[in-house]
């Protein structure tokens, strides 16, 4: 399989980073208020302009040691996230039990085969030149298919657009695991699941919409955003 072209990944780093943080940051805003657009537009250009500074001085720099490449799919649910509150709307997080549990099971089966205690190859099956082709073009179908039927939610059009990036452009790092799990998606999914497993033993009840959303201090990029209206499977 073709890798992408360094300088392709170093620019897709700092153009990701630069919309992570900047969701993060536009999220500390209280969920009661309305950021105002002078403020966003703001918080967004200092993301950018820090991201873009050279060498060790750019903080994707040091994000990028200790954690590569966010994912196409976490990229996707922070630009849906900056998007929900460019628009006012600051609703609670939407994963489903369903999508952490995936999210859990797929990076808990990555880790214990790069320590070794699995040893079969997963991660470096993602290079592969047959394989992931044909299993990211029918997983980009599916998605496709889902949401024209008005099914599946924001987490589906964020794993379409990170599946189309690693299609077109073979990022962010030419493997497809890479394209839709990376540890801060990973650790989001492991608190969503620590949280209902918490308020379960507590005998507390669901909270409305998706059973299963992490609250903003577990990821606040991904936190207040609401879901996408058209293609949310819940009703408010």
């Amino acid at each position: 399989m073709s890798l992408p072209d360094l300088a392709w990944q170093i620019a897709y780093g700092r153009v990701a980073w630069g919309i992570v943080v900047a969701a993060m940051l536009v999220a500390l805003w209280p969920a009661a208020r309305r950021l105002p657009r002078a403020a966003f537009g703001a918080l967004l250009a200092a993301s950018a302009l820090s991201m873009a500074l050279p060498g060790e001085a750019s903080p994707a720099w040091w994000l990028g040691l200790a954690f590569q490449y966010p994912s196409g799919m976490l990229l996707g649910l922070c630009l849906l996230g900056l998007h929900a509150r460019w628009q006012g709307r600051t609703a609670g997080a939407s994963m489903p039990v369903s999508v952490a549990g995936a999210i859990a099971i797929a990076g808990l089966a990555l880790y214990l085969d790069a320590i070794g205690w699995l040893s079969q190859g997963y991660y470096y099956a993602g290079f592969g030149p047959v394989g992931a082709p044909v299993v990211a073009l029918v997983a980009t179908a599916g998605c496709a298919l889902a949401l024209l039927r008005g099914r599946g939610g924001r987490q589906n059009l964020a794993l379409l657009g990170a599946l189309l990036l690693f299609t077109l452009l073979r990022l962010p790092t030419g493997n497809l695991w890479d394209a839709v799990l990376d540890p801060l998606l990973w650790g989001w999914a492991l608190a969503t699941l620590a949280r209902r497993a918490v308020r379960r033993i507590a005998g507390l009840p669901a909270r409305r919409g998706n059973a299963a959303e992490p609250e903003v201090a577990e990821l606040p990029a991904l936190g207040q955003a609401a879901p996408i209206k058209q293609f949310s499977i819940s009703k408010e």
